[in-house]
């Protein structure tokens, strides 16, 4: 059976929504250049051989729309290969690679595309409490069921349907999910908001040494500027600083814009072969796809989608915790990224090693693609073998990859 191997990566800057420096690029535009640039790392691949390009995207509507991932495939000149939009919300470019995974491992075929973008600045605009086009969301999710009735068994459980009536809110805002995962984890304020300053604070440092310069493919604009660096990390972040910021979700609350992450646009691209295919053209791969898993928990609890997530995947490998050298969850919330990892015991310092999404940023859908990226480049930076991904995803699920490093 042949092994599925990642031979590039390619990922945008990421900009911050409305403000920032990727506002006036189209998410359709934005991908092709990081297509483009990932297939240019491999000039012995002909894209004739591509199976397929899978593209995840969190809200694909609007500009968004319309099967964005084969308009990509004919916007990069590539009118022979199909193209399919996929979304998990948060982890739609990783459930692109895993789809691209398995079809290596049925014997489908031999190399994909997998890619991610989130252009927020782009689409409708809503506040953090609502959604736009209310009035298509299904009324049966109306009312949220929030009380912790279960936290046994190795699992989260907010509601149990069967006893009463009434089912979870899929639609429920984001951060209100984190206040509840404060509420069944009891973790202060302080600790999130130091979280958050380390994300900041080990951003800043693996500017200064390198490192995002070797993880980032640079834009050019539409008016011809180019930009190569991530608009979110913030020099000399302090918790003194951070602690001032008031609660955003819930008046009584500890989830701030300092300790969560920010409204983005980015993109990102994998290229993904067998390894027998690989070998015949030379190349050296990046990474080996070791497992995936998915898993799902109750909408109002979805920041610590991570934990079974991650379980999962490692006893797919056959490996566990100690096995890893180093993890990247995405940090959505301060409270969900430390909780998560909190209850699997995972050492903070093999956790975001070059800060996380509180400080770089969270594409929705470019997100899954980004953190395959930056896996990569940190177990080849700090010279590590196995690597965990990992993500909570909207609606209450949580996905994880396992890595293996080859070069």
């Amino acid at each position: 059976m042949p092994e599925a191997v990642i031979v590039s990566t390619a990922r945008s800057p990421i900009g911050r929504a409305f403000k920032g420096s990727l506002k006036d690029v189209r998410p359709d535009d934005l991908t092709v250049q990081m297509v483009r640039a990932a297939l240019d790392k491999v000039p012995e691949l002909d894209p004739r051989e591509i199976t397929d390009l899978m593209l995840g995207c969190g809200l694909p509507g609007g500009e968004q729309g319309f099967n964005m991932g084969r308009n990509v495939a004919v916007l990069a000149g590539y009118d022979h290969l199909p193209g399919t939009t996929v979304t998990r919300y948060c982890s739609s470019s990783l459930q692109t690679t895993r789809m691209a995974f398995h079809a290596i491992k049925a014997g489908e075929g031999d190399a994909y595309i997998s890619a991610g973008v989130e252009t927020v600045s782009r689409f409708t605009k809503g506040n953090s409490d609502s959604i736009p086009g209310q009035d298509l969301l299904n009324p049966l999710f109306a009312e949220a069921v929030q009380r912790t009735d279960d936290f046994s068994r190795g699992g989260m459980t907010w509601h149990d349907p069967r006893e009463d009536d009434k089912i979870p809110d899929v639609y429920i805002a984001m951060g209100q999910t984190a206040e509840n995962v404060q509420q069944v984890l009891g973790m202060s304020r302080e600790e999130q908001d130091r979280f958050a300053v380390r994300s900041q604070n080990l951003a800043e440092q693996a500017i200064a040494n390198g490192f995002w310069a070797t993880d980032i493919t640079p834009v050019t604009l539409p008016d011809g500027t180019v930009v190569s660096a991530d608009d979110g990390p913030r020099a000399g972040v302090t918790y003194e600083a951070v602690s001032q910021l008031k609660p955003v979700f819930r008046p009584d609350g500890t989830v701030t814009a300092g300790n969560a992450c920010p409204l983005n646009d980015g993109a990102a691209a994998l290229v993904i072969m067998s390894d027998t295919r690989a070998a015949e053209l030379g190349l050296t791969p990046l990474a080996r796809i070791v497992s995936t898993s998915v898993t799902g928990l109750s909408p109002e609890i979805m920041g610590l989608g991570p934990v079974d997530a991650i379980r999962g995947a490692l006893k797919q490998a056959g490996m566990g915790l100690d096995d890893v050298d180093l993890f990247e969850i995405n940090e959505a919330f301060a409270v969900q990224a430390l909780g998560s990892a909190q209850q699997l015991g995972i050492d903070v310092d093999k956790l975001n090693v070059n800060g996380g999404g509180i400080a770089v940023g969270h594409p929705f859908g470019m997100t899954g693609a980004r953190i395959t990226s930056t896996l990569i480049n940190s177990l080849q930076w700090h010279d590590k073998q196995i690597g965990v991904e990992s993500m909570c995803v909207g609606g209450g699920m949580g996905m994880a990859m396992v890595l293996e490093r080859l070069s």
